[in-house]
């Protein structure tokens, strides 16, 4: 790996101009709207297991157009008291996978959500139990960043992003969670949902942590890099050659930049500067859009990984901040 991208002094000030659609916040006022329009019906079914210091549970609740999203709800078995709870947004091609995966937020004492994310996991080692109902009426690269890209009633992520939104507001009637100390986190593509839930319900999250979060400055990211989830729109492209601005313009309903500059919840990103996958350059453009209030770790050596499991500590002492207000957070 090599330095590739911007200088970080550059990067620091990269403010790139947002090209929104003019009916952004009106497709994302009707589209939350329909998703409400279905009962959220949150539901619990506890798992037995060897887990003795937490209660684990499958949940499901109603996301987009009311499908039935699953994940795990898992919380300290003898808390006192309503509890903050973290909603953990998972990477590219990942399931929610195993609860014994997910116990550092229940070990700091938080209440934790982990959401599967529609029709992924189903061939990786962190295996996910979502089906995506929806069907594509377009033709697409296989993989999610091209389905149903043909227009942006359509397009995956849409469904991604409602269901993220639905999934916090379970999170906030879940027995045992205080519904005003939610953090969402997540990396990645995680760190990209995370993102844009920041922008649609900046009123119900306390704090979010972005890790090296992807959809954010898309052209730019099939531009400077050929390797990871945005080589599916390269290839898309390299075909359907004529519809290049079409494309572009439907993805701009769901860049993070735009969702940056409507979110205003306290945030903590990270970048690493080697990073091919989620470019530098993308993750500052969407940092320096951010409205709210913000920091930025960066990791200069590092690739993908990011910062590991040093920026996990990190991201825990910044959770116990914000719910506990304690000190010994940075």
């Amino acid at each position: 790996m090599t330095l590739f991208d911007m200088p970080l002094a550059d990067l620091r000030g990269f403010m790139p101009p947002r090209a929104e659609p003019e009916r952004f916040d009106e497709f994302w006022q009707q589209t939350l709207e329909q998703a409400r329009a279905h009962p959220l019906d949150p539901e619990l079914t506890p798992q037995s297991g060897p887990l003795d210091l937490v209660d684990v549970a499958e949940v499901r609740f109603s996301g987009y157009d009311g499908h039935r999203i699953g994940g795990w709800f898992i919380k300290p078995r003898h808390s006192a008291g309503p509890l903050p709870c973290v909603v953990r947004y998972l990477g590219y091609s990942m399931g929610r996978g195993h609860a014994h995966e997910w116990l550092a937020y229940p070990a700091a004492g938080f209440a934790t959500l982990v959401m599967d994310t529609r029709g992924q996991g189903g061939g990786s080692g962190a295996p996910g139990y979502t089906p995506d109902p929806e069907g594509s009426r377009s033709t697409e690269v296989p993989g999610f960043l091209t389905r149903g890209l043909s227009a942006p009633e359509d397009y995956y992520y849409r469904r991604v992003y409602v269901d993220a939104v639905r999934a916090v507001e379970a999170a906030a009637v879940l027995p045992g969670v205080d519904a005003t100390r939610i953090v969402i986190a997540g990396g990645s593509q995680g760190g990209g949902i995370g993102l844009a839930v920041a922008g649609l319900a900046p009123e119900m999250v306390i704090g979010a942590l972005l890790d090296v979060p992807s959809l954010a400055y898309i052209r730019r990211g099939t531009e400077i890099s050929n390797v990871g989830s945005r080589m599916e729109i390269v290839e898309y492209l390299r075909t359907h050659r004529r519809d290049v601005e079409e494309v572009f313009g439907v993805l701009g309903y769901f860049d993070g930049m735009h969702f940056a500059a409507r979110a205003t919840a306290p945030a903590w990103f990270s970048v690493a500067l080697m990073d091919q996958i989620c470019p530098p350059s993308t993750v500052f453009a969407a940092y320096n859009h951010y409205a709210g209030p913000k920091e930025i770790r960066v990791w200069p050596y590092n690739g993908h990984e990011g910062g590991g499991g040093e920026q996990e500590a990190e991201n825990l002492a910044v959770a116990r901040r914000l719910a506990f207000g304690d000190p010994a957070a940075p």
